[in-house]
């Protein structure tokens, strides 16, 4: 069945240097990052985990980048009718930077960022009985987790929530940060969100890795950092966080 409104679909990368990203995510997550697509005007690869589609790589130029484009992963999240909900997120105080533009053999789709600055993607997909698989809480290659860190956390649940529909009905306490509360679309838990008052807005996806010590390894070997981690997460995984060589910052998930 199609996704529910709510449900992330698709991840992006947004790089300088298409090529190396492709090498180092390739090496460090175990992608096929495609050769450049047929869409005029911009060089576009397509995502491929070991079973299905995942994402896509754009590259930005240096126009771009002097319009404060900046190496980062962007998350999709599905609507039912994208120019509803971009005047949804207007009337709740957020920001359309582009679109709604149709893009031909994918969909309808705009960005936008939370009244905080979170950036994200609405799309609504051209195939009425597709179902998007990009998020999956324990495939090797998909997203397993949507974080998001917000300086005003009850601001960003009164957003998220109005325009989405997303719900809270669980947090975790995290002693002096606060709760770490979880969101769902249905009953479907996609990730939480987490109040980080001394730093911008921002997701995070975490991708599912088969070895976190295998992807640590080659992250370095491969010019990239890691920041933190890896730590342990309730369910048994463990986590890092890392920038790669482009500038990116990333997140993954799996056991050691």
């Amino acid at each position: 069945m199609p996704n529910k409104q709510g449900e992330f679909i698709w991840y992006e990368l947004m790089t300088p240097d298409i090529e190396g990203a492709r090498a180092f995510y390739e090496a460090v997550v175990g992608w096929k990052i495609g050769d450049k697509s047929d869409m005029p005007g911009m060089d576009y690869r397509m995502i491929n985990a070991p079973d299905a589609m995942v994402g896509g790589v754009m590259a930005i130029d240096a126009d771009m980048m002097s319009k404060g484009a900046k190496p980062v992963w962007v998350g999709y999240i599905g609507v039912d009718d994208v120019d509803a909900s971009v005047q949804a997120i207007k009337d709740a105080g957020g920001t359309i930077h582009m679109g709604p533009t149709d893009i031909a053999g994918a969909g309808r789709l705009a960005m936008a960022t939370d009244p905080q600055g979170g950036l994200f993607y609405v799309m609504r997909g051209d195939v009425e009985d597709g179902t998007s698989t990009a998020f999956s809480a324990e495939a090797v290659g998909h997203c397993a987790w949507n974080e998001l860190s917000i300086p005003d956390q009850k601001a960003a649940h009164s957003f998220y929530e109005g325009v989405f529909g997303w719900t809270n009905p669980e947090s975790m306490p995290m002693g002096e940060m606060g709760d770490y509360r979880f969101l769902y679309v249905g009953d479907l838990r996609i990730g939480a969100t987490v109040q980080q008052k001394d730093r911008p807005a921002y997701w995070l996806h975490y991708f599912n890795v088969a070895s976190i010590n295998a992807a640590v390894e080659t992250t370095k070997a491969k010019g990239g950092a890691i920041h933190m981690g890896p730590h342990e997460v309730p369910g048994g995984g463990h986590i890092v966080i890392g920038t790669d060589p482009q500038g990116a910052q990333f997140a993954l998930v799996g056991p050691l």
